[in-house]
């Protein structure tokens, strides 16, 4: 199990190809007196295949990241690159999956999943397969049929993810994609999500609030600080390997669980701190 400071932690994991990269990335919101320092300069490389996690106190910029890397957002300095190209905007090599399942309420679930296939040139025949596939991958074929408002919020969010999955991106991008769910059901969807990436292998740039949900998922953590985010340390768990969901029990869990919470426990403060001053 490694563990790297914020000095060391910018790269991916040692030997592996880097897929994406955020080269001095800062974001600077708003003008003079009234600006807002989001981000210092981020330096990021994300591996092939990797599950990165993105961890820190609210308002520290993960989320902008995210947006940056999906071309969403433009960054004040830096850039970010995929596959050696610059990012200058959305492209459906990058798949992105909200909080919210964001799908439309008058589609049904494979119309909804079909749509990107579609969208790109796919014929009906093609985008009718590719559907299929990817709403039977997420578990939900005896649902095809039924429109959102007929799905739990489980359920949603796994229509968002075959959706996102049916464009076969080559990086998927996840902001708390399952922030407002239920405990069970979010740790029977960690396993879901587990699954699907150890099957399709795509690489992932995951923001989560919950330590336990990065450990169990990633190959890769990276912790930020306080606004301005900046990289405050990384690690990297071996725990995404194993279909087990007991691995939470283990000793190493536990252990790495607590070094995290320290470190976050930290930047959590000192953003009270700064809301305090304001």
């Amino acid at each position: 199990m490694q563990t790297e400071t914020a000095g060391a932690g910018s790269g991916g994991p040692s030997g592996a190809r880097v897929k994406a990269r955020f080269e001095g990335v800062s974001k600077r919101f708003g003008e003079a007196a009234d600006a807002v320092q989001a981000l210092e300069p981020v330096t990021l490389d994300l591996a092939e295949n990797a599950f990165v996690c993105l961890v820190g106190p609210s308002g520290c910029g993960k989320s902008t990241l995210l947006n940056i890397m999906a071309g969403f957002e433009t960054a004040t300095t830096g850039r970010v690159l995929m596959d050696d190209v610059p990012v200058v905007g959305p492209d459906p090599k990058r798949g992105v999956v909200f909080q919210q399942g964001a799908l439309f309420t008058w589609m049904n679930v494979l119309d909804n999943v079909a749509f990107g296939p579609l969208a790109t040139g796919k014929s009906k025949a093609e985008a009718a397969r590719i559907a299929a596939h990817h709403v039977e991958l997420v578990g939900l074929s005896s649902f095809a049929r039924r429109y959102p408002y007929e799905l739990s919020g489980g359920m949603q969010q796994r229509v968002g993810i075959a959706r996102a999955l049916a464009n076969d991106p080559e990086i998927l991008l996840m902001d708390e994609p399952f922030a407002a769910l239920d405990a069970q059901t979010r740790e029977l969807l960690q396993e879901e999500i587990k699954r699907i990436w150890q099957e399709t292998r795509k690489t992932v740039l995951w923001i989560t609030h919950s330590i336990e949900e990065a450990l169990f998922l990633a190959t890769d953590i990276v912790v930020m600080s306080a606004r301005p985010g900046r990289i405050k340390a990384r690690f990297a768990p071996r725990f995404a390997a194993s279909s087990d969901p007991a691995v939470v029990a283990s000793v190493e869990f536990g252990r790495m669980k607590a070094e995290i919470f320290g470190l976050l426990r930290e930047e959590a403060i000192a953003a009270q701190r700064q809301e305090a001053v304001r």
